[in-house]
C-alpha cells in the first residue's frame, strides 16, 4: 500500500524527499500532487517524475492526501495554507519543513491538526542519515514513519533542540566531506597516487564507521587497540592532539548550531 502525498511547494528538498520515497516504491507518481508558483518548476516536476504538479492547489488532491507536506519558505504565507486546510476539511497529516516555525504556530489554525515538524538529512538518496522530527500527539505515527523511512532514519527529538539537530546532525555530512578531503590531501602529501589515497580514505572512513556499530566500542577503546607503544599509530595520535582538529570541528558546529538560531530568529520576524 503506498502513501498519497500532496505537497505545498515542490523545491529542492521536497524532490528529494519524494524522489526517494518513489524510489522505495513509497508513493505512486500518479497519487503525489504539488503546487508551486514557478512554472519552469512545475514543467519539471511533471516531466521528470510524473507528478500532479500546478500553479494552483488542487483541493480534491488535497483533501484525499494521507499527507500534506509544508514545503513552502518561512517568510511565505504558510498560516493561509493551514486555514486553507481547515476550511477545506483535511482531517489528516500535515509534515512540515518550514524552519522556524513551531507546532504552535502551525496548529493556530486548528489544534486539532495532526502535525509532524521535520528536519530532513540531505542524504535522501541513500536513504541514510537521521531526519530529526517533532510531532504533535495526533500525529499517526506509522503512516508518517513510512514516508519518512523511505528518505532516510527518523530521530524524535525535543522541538528545543531543532536548531541544534540542523546545525549538527544536518550540516554533519560537510564536516564528513572535509574529514575525506583533508585526509586524501595527507596521503597525496605522504607520496600516495591522489585516485589511490581517496580511495583508501573512503575505504577507511566507511570500515571504521562499519567497526565502531559493529564493535560496540568506543573509539576511544579502538585507538588503544590500534596505538601500540612507540608505534606509528600513536605518533600519529601525537601531532593530532597538538593540533586543532578537535577544536576546530567543535567550533564550526557551535557556529553552524548559532547561525540557524540567527536564521530562524530572521525568519520570525525578530
Amino acid at each position: 500500500m503506498t502513501v498519497k502525498i500532496y505537497s505545498f511547494g515542490g523545491g529542492q528538498m521536497v524532490e528529494a524527499m519524494l524522489r526517494a520515497a518513489l524510489k522505495k516504491d513509497v508513493i505512486n507518481a500518479n497519487e503525489t500532487g504539488i503546487v508551486d508558483i514557478a512554472a519552469s518548476r512545475i514543467k519539471y516536476l511533471q516531466e521528470q517524475y510524473g507528478f500532479s504538479a500546478s500553479r494552483e492547489p488542487d483541493w480534491d488532491e488535497v483533501t484525499s492526501a494521507d499527507i500534506v507536506i509544508l514545503g513552502v519558505r518561512p517568510q511565505d504565507n504558510w498560516a493561509a495554507i493551514m486555514k486553507n486546510l481547515v476550511e477545506h476539511g483535511y482531517q489528516h497529516d500535515v509534515i512540515s519543513i518550514i524552519a522556524g516555525v513551531s507546532l504552535d504556530q502551525l496548529t493556530s489554525a486548528d489544534d486539532q491538526f495532526a502535525v509532524t515538524r521535520i528536519i530532513p538529512n540531505t542524504l535522501t538518496d541513500v536513504a541514510l542519515g537521521y531526519s530529526g522530527v517533532v510531532k504533535n500527539d495526533r500525529a499517526n505515527q506509522a503512516n508518517v514513519e513510512e514516508f519518512l523511512n523511505s528518505f532516510g532514519k527518523v530521530e524524535y527529538i525535543a522541538e528545543s533542540l531543532l536548531d541544534v539537530f540542523t546545525g549538527y546532525g544536518v550540516t554533519g555530512p560537510n564536516f564528513i566531506y572535509n574529514f575525506l578531503i583533508s585526509f586524501t590531501n595527507a596521503g597525496v602529501l605522504a607520496g600516495m597516487p591522489r585516485q589511490q589515497a581517496n580511495k583508501l580514505a573512503l575505504e577507511n572512513l566507511k570500515a571504521a564507521a562499519a567497526f565502531v556499530e559493529q564493535s560496540g566500542k568506543h573509539p576511544a577503546e579502538l585507538l588503544d587497540i590500534n596505538n601500540s607503544a612507540g608505534g606509528v599509530g600513536i605518533t600519529a595520535q601525537h601531532e593530532l592532539d597538538k593540533s586543532s582538529f578537535a577544536s576546530g570541528l567543535e567550533n564550526a558546529v557551535v557556529a553552524a548550531v548559532k547561525r540557524t538560531k540567527e536564521l530562524g530568529k530572521q525568519n520570525a520576524g525578530d
